[in-house]
């Protein structure tokens, strides 16, 4: 397998993709807007400083990579979530494309799984006000800019309800639209699981232009 790029390697999935990532034997490209905060070194490992709004300079970076992985969040306190989410993602697309990268893998949200047959997590009213601008833009992204393309094979990966520290167990259920739920009725999942089942379906695909979902 040719070069791998992870965007957001500094963060809470990010880290735990790159954990993963590297104890795989992967050559990994970690992109971020501070290398300084990859605390990580790894023969296998290569820092790149880039912001995923400067397009050009990002499809630079992508340039040669046969898959990118994106754990790009602006941020839960960032007050301009939402609409930095949208133009994130935008940009990311657009630079994938550019450098002629094939496959994209998107750490995406829980809010638009279905909660019932009719009903998603954002319109059940159960996500607090103050991450839900944050939600949506995911779920906007999935939405507006993945489901109508075609150009590449992106996959929107929506982690369960409650995303946590934990541990790797590898005993989890896979599905597609719908949120699942443990014998106790609740829906979680451990970031470690969550990275991975992400780095499963990079070296065995089985999931093409559409979105997957994980939980006990």
């Amino acid at each position: 397998m040719k070069g791998i790029a992870i965007i957001g390697v500094s963060g809470f999935v990010g880290s735990a993709i790159l954990h993963e990532a590297l104890t795989r034997d992967l050559q990994i490209n970690a992109i971020v807007r501070n290398p300084l905060n990859v605390m990580v070194t790894s023969l296998n490992l290569t820092v790149s400083e880039g912001d995923v709004m400067n397009e050009d300079k990002l499809a630079q970076l992508l340039s040669g990579k046969e898959i990118v992985i994106s754990a790009y969040n602006p941020g839960w306190k960032n007050p301009n979530i939402y609409d930095d989410t949208l133009k994130g993602y935008k940009s990311i697309i657009n630079a994938v494309k550019k450098a002629g990268v094939k496959r994209l893998l998107i750490v995406g949200g829980a809010g638009s799984l279905y909660v019932e047959p009719d009903k998603t997590l954002i319109e059940s009213g159960g996500i607090p006000a103050s991450i839900l601008p944050g939600v949506k833009g995911l779920a906007d992204v999935y939405y507006n800019y993945l489901k109508p393309e075609k150009d590449i094979d992106w996959v929107f990966f929506s982690p369960a309800a409650s995303l946590v520290p934990g541990n790797r167990t590898g005993k989890y259920q896979l599905g597609k639209d719908n949120m699942i739920f443990d014998d106790k009725g609740e829906s979680t999942i451990s970031v470690e699981d969550y990275a991975k089942a992400m780095l499963d379906e990079l070296e065995n695909p089985a999931h093409h232009q559409e979105r997957f979902t994980i939980g006990y």
